[in-house]
C-alpha cells in the first residue's frame, strides 16, 4: 500500500504527533500545507519550497480545471511532473472557489453549474467530475465536492447543505471506488469533508454519515469563514471527537499563527491557509515577537533582520530597512523575500508544535505564542 497514517505520540491537550506516508514522501504531522493554487506557491520556486522543508502543498482543482485543464496535465504526466514537484500534493475539490462565485453559479442536487471567471464559459461540476479531475491531476490526496455556505447560516440552509454534502460524498466515493476496481489500485487517497455550519448536532450528524462511507481521511470544512475563533475550535472538537483515531484529520483554510496550536489541541493533523503568502505580498511579516508591518516608517533605518530568532535565508542576509525599501519601490523581490520568510515561519511553528507534543508541553507553547501576538504589530 502506498499510503499509511500512524499516531506516534499524544499530548495532554488532545494533540497528536504522527506520520503520514504517501507515494511522494513521508510527512510529519501536525503539518501546515502551503497553498499553491495554480500549481505554484506564489512567490516561491519549487527549489525554495524544498529548501524550506515543505513536504506537502495544496493545489486547486477549480483553477487547474479551467487553466490549463486536467486533460492537458494528465497528458504531460500528471501534476507532480508538470510542476516539477517531488513532494506530496493535496488538491481541494473546487467547492469553496465555486461558493465564492455567488453571482456566477447555481447549485442543484446534480452539482454546481457555474460560469468561468476567466472567459464566462459555462461548466457543470459534479461530485463525479471533481473526482475525475483530481484523478487526472494525480494528486496524492483528493477532496470530495462539498457545499460551502455562508456563516452565520439559518439552520434550514445548513441542514440542506449537509444533506447535499453527504449525497455528493457518497457519489464521489462510489465513482472513486469504481475507478479503482477498473484500473487497479489508485495512487491517491480520497478524503470526506464534514459540514454543518456552527450547529454542533449537525456537525456530529455530518461526521457520522461520512464515517459510513469509510474514507481513509476526513476534513473539517466550512469554518474560519468569519465566525469567532472560539466557535471554530468548538465545532472542530465536536467533529474530531467522533473521527477514528487512526485516520488523518484536516482542518481546511486555517489559520493565524497564534491560533494554530488551538487547532492542533483539538486533534487536527493537517491544515492549510493562504495567509502566510497573501500577507507577505501585502508587507505583513510574521515573527517570533508578533507581526511586523514592514512598510511602516519606523523601519527606514532598522538594520535588524525581520526576526532575530529566525534562521531562514532572508533573515540571515537582509535587513528590515532593505525589505522596507523594496516594498516602497514596488520591487517584485519584496514579495519573494517576504513570502520565503513567512512560509518558513509557519513551517517552523509546526516543527516547534511537534516538538512540544513530544514533551507534553503544547499548552505552554500555545500560551507563549498567544501572548507574543496579543500585543499587536511589533
Amino acid at each position: 500500500m502506498n499510503f499509511s497514517f500512524e499516531v506516534l505520540e499524544n499530548d495532554p491537550t488532545g494533540a497528536r504527533r504522527g506520520q503520514l506516508k504517501t507515494p511522494h514522501g513521508v510527512i510529519e504531522t501536525p503539518v501546515f500545507m502551503p497553498v499553491g493554487t495554480a500549481a505554484t506557491v506564489k512567490g516561491l520556486t519549487q527549489e525554495a519550497l524544498e529548501t524550506l522543508g515543505a513536504k506537502i502543498i495544496l493545489a486547486n482543482t477549480y483553477h487547474l480545471y479551467l487553466r490549463p485543464g486536467h486533460a492537458l496535465v494528465r497528458k504531460l504526466g500528471g501534476l507532480h511532473k508538470f510542476m516539477s514537484w517531488n513532494g506530496a500534493i493535496l488538491t481541494d475539490s473546487g467547492g469553496y472557489q465555486v461558493f465564492s462565485l455567488a453571482e456566477l453559479r447555481k447549485i442543484t442536487d446534480e452539482g454546481v453549474r457555474f460560469r468561468s471567471h476567466l472567459d464566462g464559459s459555462e461548466h457543470l461540476l459534479t461530485p463525479e467530475k471533481a473526482a475525475e479531475i483530481q484523478l487526472a491531476l494525480g494528486s496524492d490526496i483528493a477532496m470530495v465536492l462539498d457545499e460551502c455556505i455562508e456563516t452565520p447560516a439559518p439552520r434550514t440552509i445548513a441542514e440542506a447543505a449537509l444533506k447535499r454534502t453527504t449525497d455528493w460524498a457518497r457519489r464521489a466515493r462510489e465513482y472513486f471506488l469504481e475507478q479503482a476496481q477498473q484500473n487497479g489500485e489508485l495512487r491517491q487517497w480520497q478524503f470526506g469533508i464534514v459540514q454543518g455550519a456552527t450547529f454542533p448536532d449537525l456537525r456530529r450528524a455530518s461526521a457520522r454519515q461520512l464515517l459510513e462511507l469509510d474514507f481513509p481521511g476526513y476534513a473539517v470544512g466550512g469554518l474560519a469563514v468569519g465566525e469567532p475563533h472560539e466557535t471554530t475550535c468548538e465545532m472542530t472538537a465536536e467533529v474530531t471527537a467522533l473521527l477514528p483515531n487512526e485516520r488523518p484529520r484536516y482542518l481546511m483554510g486555517v489559520g493565524r499563527p497564534e491560533q494554530i496550536p488551538d487547532y492542533v489541541a483539538r486533534g487536527i493533523d493537517m491544515m492549510d491557509c493562504v495567509l502566510p503568502t497573501r500577507a507577505a505580498r501585502h508587507a505583513c511579516l510574521y515573527t517570533s515577537e508578533g507581526r511586523v508591518l514592514i512598510k511602516n516608517a519606523r523601519y527606514i533605518l532598522d538594520q535588524r533582520p525581520i526576526d532575530p530568532r529566525c534562521a531562514c535565508a532572508v533573515c540571515r542576509r537582509y535587513t528590515r530597512a532593505y525589505l522596507r525599501h523594496l516594498f516602497a519601490a514596488g520591487e517584485i523581490t519584496a514579495a519573494i523575500l517576504a513570502t520565503h520568510h513567512n512560509v518558513h515561519f509557519y513551517l517552523d511553528i509546526m516543527r516547534q508544535i511537534r516538538e512540544a507534543i513530544s514533551f507534553g508541553q503544547l499548552a505552554n507553547f500555545a500560551t507563549g505564542l498567544r501572548a507574543r501576538y496579543a500585543a499587536g504589530p511589533a
